[in-house]
């Protein structure tokens, strides 16, 4: 995805996520750290549309923990648990 040099500000978060919805992809918080556009294809399908929405918005990175509050806060999350690893 093509960003411009600007930063996204955090109240554009609600914004962003509506775009990325509408434009066909599945975002959602994984787990507290991370969060994904949408599977493989999602972004595929929509490839040059999420190219807009970066230009649009920016760069996003600072606001990754943000993001995934605001995905979580509104139901959009998968919760993972990881398997133990045995010594």
């Amino acid at each position: 995805m093509i960003e411009s040099n600007r930063e996204m500000n955090a109240n554009e978060i609600p914004s962003f996520v509506a775009e990325v919805i509408a434009a066909g992809c599945d975002i959602n918080a994984v787990g507290h750290d991370m969060y994904v556009l949408g599977d493989v294809d999602e972004q595929q399908k929509a490839k040059e549309e999420l190219s807009r929405i970066g230009e649009r918005y920016g760069d996003r990175a600072a606001l990754r923990s943000e993001i995934i509050a605001y995905l979580r806060s509104i139901g959009r999350f998968v919760d993972v648990t990881w398997p133990q690893t045995i010594h």
